[in-house]
C-alpha cells in the first residue's frame, strides 16, 4: 500500500531543536539577571527594622549602587519610594506640579495616564501633545516655560525620544522624566532631567512594588518654594517645615520597604556592576540588534516604532502581517512550548508583539526565539486558514 496525502492538506511546521535557554521576555517584571537564584541574597536584614543600623545601611548601600552605576552627580538625590514607578512618578506630579502652566507628552498608554492624572485627578488643564503608538510627537512644539511631563522610554509603544537634545538647558519649567523602560539601558543626560523616576523591575531585573524617584537640583528648589493646592497623602510628602526631607534620600524611607525586594535589588545592582562601566547598556544594545536582525530577515514581521533613532531597544513592540486571533495563538504556542513567555502586546496597543531586549536578557535567547516566531506564525496562519 501506498501512503497518500490529500491535495489540500497542510504539513505541520517542525519545531526548531533548540529554545532559548530563559525564555522571560516579559516587558515587566522582566528577566532575572544571568545566575540568579534567591538562595544568593543575604538575609541578614530580614526581620530586622528597616530603621535598625543594619536596616539603614543596607537601604543606603543600595541607593550608593544605583548612583554609581547611574553615573549620577551629586547634585541629584536617590530616593526609594512606594508605589514602583507609578508611585513615583504620581508622587512628583502631586508635589511639584500646579505653580506652572503643564506640557505633557502622550504616545502610549502610560503617557496618557498622566495625562488623566494631571486632567481628572489634579484638575490641570495642561497643553497635550500626542501620537500614535508606534510614532513621536513633534518635540519642537514643547513650550519650556511650561513644566514637561513625558515618557523617556514607552514600554508600550516601543518609542522613546532619542536624546535630550531637545530640552534646553536654560528651561524655565521642570522637565519629568518616566524613565521606568529607559534607566540603566540608556546613558541619559542628567543635567536635563530635573525628575526622573523608574523600578527595579525593569531593567535591573529585580522586584517591583517599590519605585525610585530622582531629584535634581531644580526640582528640591521647587518642593522648598511651592507649596500645592490639594491635600497630600502621607506617603507623598518629602518636605518638612519647608526643607526638603534629606532623609528619604538617605534610606530612611517613607513607609516600610521590603526589606526582601532590597536584598533582590542589591544583588542585581552588584551583578550590574560587575559587568564594567556601561555594561548594561551594551547587553541591551546586543539584543535589540540580535532582534532587529531577525526582523529585517522576515517580510511578515516588523517594527511598531519605525523610525530606528526613537525606537525602544528594550521594550521592542512589533507588528505581525496578522489578525489579532493569529496573534495571540502564537503567543499561546510560544508559552505552552517554553519557548517566550508573556510576548504579546500591550492591551492598549495595536495588536502585535512585544519582546524584552533589557540587560538581564542573553542575546543567545533573543537568536534562538528567532526560529521559533517562525514556527507560531506558520503553525497559527495555517490553523486559521
Amino acid at each position: 500500500m501506498t501512503d497518500t496525502t490529500a491535495a489540500d492538506a497542510t504539513l505541520a511546521p517542525a519545531k526548531p531543536a533548540t529554545r532559548p535557554a530563559r525564555p522571560h521576555f516579559s516587558s515587566g517584571p522582566c528577566a532575572k539577571p544571568p545566575g540568579y537564584n534567591p538562595a544568593k541574597l543575604a538575609t541578614d536584614v530580614l526581620g530586622r527594622s528597616h530603621r535598625s543600623k543594619l536596616g539603614k545601611q543596607r537601604l543606603q548601600y543600595c541607593i550608593d549602587l544605583m548612583r554609581e552605576l547611574l553615573n549620577l552627580p551629586d547634585t541629584h538625590r536617590i530616593g526609594i519610594v512606594p508605589g514602583s514607578d507609578t508611585g513615583a512618578y504620581e508622587m512628583a506630579m502631586w508635589t511639584m506640579l500646579g505653580a506652572r502652566p503643564v506640557t505633557a507628552l502622550a504616545w502610549e498608554s502610560f503617557g496618557e495616564g498622566w495625562v488623566t492624572d494631571a486632567v481628572k485627578q489634579l484638575k490641570i488643564d495642561p497643553t497635550v501633545i500626542r501620537a500614535d503608538y508606534g510614532q513621536l510627537p513633534d518635540l519642537a512644539q514643547v513650550d519650556w516655560s511650561n513644566d514637561v511631563l513625558f515618557t523617556w522610554n514607552g514600554t508600550t509603544s516601543g518609542v522613546r525620544v532619542p536624546d535630550g537634545d531637545w530640552i534646553p538647558a536654560d528651561r524655565e519649567g521642570l522637565s519629568f522624566a518616566d524613565a521606568t523602560s529607559g534607566v540603566f539601558a540608556y546613558d541619559l543626560p542628567w543635567d536635563k532631567i530635573d525628575v526622573a523616576t523608574f523600578s527595579w523591575q525593569k531593567v535591573l531585573g529585580s522586584e517591583g512594588a517599590h519605585g525610585v524617584l530622582i531629584l535634581g537640583p531644580r526640582a528640591v528648589e521647587r518642593l522648598e518654594s511651592y507649596t500645592p493646592a490639594w491635600p497630600l497623602p502621607k506617603v507623598f510628602r518629602l518636605v518638612s517645615k519647608g526643607k526638603l526631607t534629606e532623609g528619604v534620600f538617605k534610606g530612611e524611607t517613607i513607609n516600610t520597604p521590603s526589606m526582601l525586594a532590597v536584598e533582590d535589588a542589591i544583588w542585581s545592582l552588584e551583578w550590574a556592576k560587575s559587568l564594567g562601566e556601561g555594561g548594561l547598556i551594551a547587553r541591551s544594545d546586543a539584543n535589540a540588534a540580535a532582534l532587529d536582525q531577525i526582523v529585517a530577515e522576515r517580510d511578515w514581521l516588523g517594527h511598531l516604532a519605525g523610525d530606528p533613532a526613537s525606537r525602544s531597544k528594550t521594550s521592542v513592540c512589533l507588528t505581525v502581517d496578522a489578525d489579532e486571533a493569529v496573534i495571540k495563538k502564537m503567543v499561546s504556542l510560544l508559552e505552552a512550548e517554553h519557548a517566550a513567555y508573556d510576548v504579546g502586546g500591550y492591551r492598549d496597543a495595536p495588536p502585535g508583539l512585544r519582546i524584552w531586549c533589557g540587560a538581564t536578557v542573553d542575546t543567545a535567547d533573543i537568536v534562538a526565539l528567532g526560529p521559533w516566531l517562525d514556527w507560531a506564525y506558520a503553525t497559527a496562519t495555517s490553523a486559521a486558514a
